[in-house]
């Protein structure tokens, strides 16, 4: 087989999944296709240096139309000699040329940063030979590459694609191509970690013009499991003040570059990265770049294959300073914020409020097997008291998650101990007790975490705040972290949120409606992060923030604004919307109302037959807001029209008022009120 014309970044990508057994499965699937590569290479190498290139040419022709006008030969030998000067000049410079790819994996920006920087350089030379002057003989080579790359196969891959890219280069352009040896060293690519020494501390880089690559995409929950909670620990103290402890692995490479930026050690940056990186904890690396220099290009979420599977992904370019139009997705803009937006609002200086703070909560991190199935748990409700005199409704309670808001019922219950129960108490309710000590203890066995094996029997994080916060609440408005559409709804008494749901701790309908409003959605789903194609939702970023109506406040009691006309109006449009909405989630002709099999849980909605349970598992909450802007969503959108402006008069705006304005509007309250 004639393999002279295979591209590299295909050969490299094959040959590591190829003898990698935890890759091999994907020996199928596609690969990251040059264009995607380009639109970090191209602003960050190609574009720079073809201005320069421009303005050399510009300088050359001068030089020799004044040689051409010349009345003597030793000042058309000077115009000459100047022309030469500026060609030989960009040459230099070109070749003085860096390009450092610190996450280089088999070296698929490396090899098309190569080829770009010897089409330049040809391109240099057909220009300046057909204005008249001699051509120079190729001279960009591999070794103005640089990278660092932890798997040592990944770095010798990196080194043989590099180089058979400049072999193919030489043989396509009518070049000689290398010989004796073909392939040489190229030290250029070393194999080390990119972000942390041996020592501890935040590993070094080497001088570059431009930095480029794709750094690994690990979120910062499964930093531990998969790097090692001693690596973990001590790549989060190397840059303690620089990168919050909660971001991701791939924020790391984006404030060494930064740092690179900052002190002259390179001029510009385009680094890939998921998507989740323009908002939470994520933002900040991005806000550093923007205080210190300005991002140039971004393109805010694109499609990438990672590992043989499709992501969402930001990509961005920045440097200490641009004389040039910005661009974000393409178009020309004037700025681009650290939330890779280009509006007027610049909502990333948006801060937490007072008036928001403990309101809003994670849900309970249980970190173990405690949830049981309906039927196993009603058959212990149903069991005698126990030796302590207790019930088990006293360890027992019915689970939602992000599916039981977005979809139907799971019907799932947990047992939960309390966030202070002895083991010695728990084990008074014999069958939840049994179950947590045959099936949990020995999940929490082999955890790595000193506490969570002490302490088996109770949920990990039974977040106190909130529980304190609900205590005195008949239901608390939920929302999903991660959803498609950033929904509401109601939790009921004694229903256990899960850690992926957000809890906020009202019970009333006007604070109901204010969150399901089109200006919070706006606002959360620019100061929120995503997770692939599905905004997240935090109770820091995205509530905290969020400045509600005068007097509407969620630190105010319900009942300090009961008699508001507002808040009156809002309520009202709320309690529509979900009464229509549960009326279409759970028809009386459908569904039956059971109560459970004891007192204090809320009753059970079940299908009236087999037809109604069929036609009840198309009703979901995501089916729903699917249907808004078709003919079948027609009444929702009007419950939410409604809603909405009923909320924009309590800000005393036009219902009418157009995004833009109405985040900017917000903004200018968050900025005027107290900060937390």
């Amino acid at each position: 087989m004639d393999w002279s014309e295979i591209d590299p970044s295909v050969l490299g990508t094959l040959f590591e999944r190829g003898l990698d057994p935890d890759k091999r499965s994907q020996l199928g699937a596609h690969y990251t296709d040059r264009d995607k590569i380009m639109q970090i290479v191209e602003p960050v190498v190609v574009r720079p240096l073809l201005a320069d290139w421009a303005a050399a040419r510009a300088r050359l022709e001068a030089a020799l139309a004044r040689a051409a006008a010349a009345k003597t030969p030793a000042t058309r030998q000077q115009g000459a000699d100047a022309a030469r000067a500026e060609y030989t000049g960009f040459l230099e410079r070109l070749r003085r040329f860096r390009v450092l790819d610190p996450a280089c994996g088999s070296g698929n920006f490396l090899y098309l940063a190569l080829l770009a920087l010897k089409d330049i350089e040809h391109r240099a030379g057909l220009e300046a030979e057909a204005l008249g002057l001699q051509r120079e003989f190729p001279a960009v080579g591999p070794e103005q590459l640089l990278g660092i790359e932890i798997n040592p196969y990944a770095a010798e891959l990196a080194r043989v694609s590099v180089w058979i890219g400049h072999i193919q280069w030489a043989r396509r352009n009518g070049y000689e191509a290398p010989r004796d040896p073909v392939l040489r060293a190229l030290d250029t690519i070393e194999c080390r970690d990119a972000v942390l020494s041996g020592s501890g501390t935040a590993a070094e880089w080497p001088a570059a013009d431009a930095i480029i690559g794709n750094p690994p995409f690990l979120g910062d929950k499964a930093m531990i499991g998969t790097l090692g909670e001693d690596y973990t620990r001590r790549l989060r103290a190397a840059y303690a003040g620089r990168v919050p402890g909660g971001a991701d692995l791939v924020c790391y490479w984006f404030e060494k570059a930064r740092e690179a930026i900052a002190e002259g050690r390179t001029l510009r940056t385009g680094l890939v990265a998921t998507n989740s990186i323009r908002g939470g904890a994520n933002r900040r690396v991005l806000d550093r770049i923007c205080e210190s220099g300005v991002i140039l290009e971004a393109w805010s979420d694109e499609a990438w294959t990672l590992d043989g599977a499709a992501v969402r992904v930001s990509l961005v370019c920045f440097s200490s300073n641009v004389t040039v139009p910005c661009r974000l997705d393409g178009e020309k803009v004037t700025a681009i914020h650290a939330d890779l937006t280009a509006e007027a609002a610049n909502l990333t200086t948006a801060v937490a409020l007072a008036e928001n703070k403990k309101i809003a909560f994670n849900g309970i991190q249980k970190t173990g097997p405690f949830e049981v199935d309906g039927d196993t748990a009603r058959r212990w409700l149903s069991e005698p008291s126990n030796p302590n005199g207790q019930s088990n409704t006293a360890v027992l309670r019915p689970w939602w998650n992000g599916i039981d808001v977005t979809r139907r019922s799971r019907d799932s219950w947990c047992i939960d101990f309390g966030p202070d129960m002895t083991e010695e108490d728990a084990a008074f309710y014999l069958s939840p007790y049994a179950h947590a000590a045959n099936v949990v203890k020995l999940v929490r066995a082999a955890n790595s975490l000193e506490p969570l094996r002490r302490f088996w029997w109770r949920h990990w994080r039974p977040r106190r705040d909130m529980q304190v916060a609900l205590l005195r609440l008949p239901r608390a408005i939920v929302t999903p972290e991660v959803s498609k559409h950033r929904v509401f709804a109601w939790l009921p008494l004694r229903i256990g949120p899960d850690k992926n749901l957000v809890v906020i701790a009202r019970d009333d309908d006007t604070t109901f409606g204010i969150l399901h409003s089109r200006f919070h959605e706006a606002w959360a789903l620019r100061l929120g992060t995503s997770l692939e194609d599905r905004p997240r939702y935090t109770p820091t970023t995205t509530f905290e923030t969020f400045p509600f109506p005068d007097g509407l406040t969620p630190n105010l009691p319900a009942a300090t604004y009961a008699a508001d006309p507002r808040a009156q109006s809002i309520a009202a449009a709320a309690r529509a919307l979900v009464e229509a909405r549960d009326r279409w989630l759970n028809p009386p002709d459908l569904v039956q109302r059971v109560p459970e099999v004891v007192p204090g849980f809320p009753d059970r909605l079940l299908p009236r037959d087999a037809k109604a349970a069929a036609i009840l598992k198309t009703r979901t909450l995501t089916a729903l807001y699917n249907s808004r802007g078709k003919p079948e969503g027609a009444w929702l959108d009007g419950l939410h029209a409604t809603l909405d402006a009923a909320v924009a008069a309590a800000y005393g705006w036009p219902a009418d008022i157009p995004e833009a304005e109405a985040l900017a509007r917000l903004l200018a309250l968050n900025t005027a009120r107290v900060p937390a």
